[in-house]
């Protein structure tokens, strides 16, 4: 089982002393994703919303702490998983008392059409 999310992240070094040309980065971000049901692995309901960064700022920082750089800016770009971590997160988000919805429904309403099965 393996799942990763996928960011697109724009940061700065912040060097004292010296000057940096360029200054600004663009890096992709592969976040892993926690395994369905361990402690983690409700982040796409805490982090996106409809395919996006339900907070930006939030995403920002959370983005300069994996990087321990300063970040301008941050973006979802998908969720890429294998079949058997999509099955184990439907199962999971099934087995969740907090979701109303149906796996499908859940996993629409905060990854939008970003998932791709590899």
């Amino acid at each position: 089982m393996h799942a990763a999310y996928v960011f697109r992240v724009t940061f700065e070094l912040d060097a004292s002393g010296v000057v940096t040309d360029p200054a600004t980065f663009e890096t992709v971000v592969r976040k892993p994703a926690a395994a369905p049901g361990t402690e983690g692995w409700r982040f796409f309901e805490e982090v996106l919303w409809r395919g996006e960064a339900s907070d930006e700022e939030h995403l920002r920082s959370l983005a300069e702490d994996w990087l321990s750089v300063p970040v301008r800016e941050a973006t979802f770009s998908e969720l890429r998983a294998d079949e058997a971590y999509l099955d184990a997160l439907r199962d999971a988000i099934s087995e969740e008392d907090a979701f109303d919805d149906s796996p499908q429904t859940v996993l629409h309403a905060h990854l939008g059409s970003s998932i791709r099965v590899e």
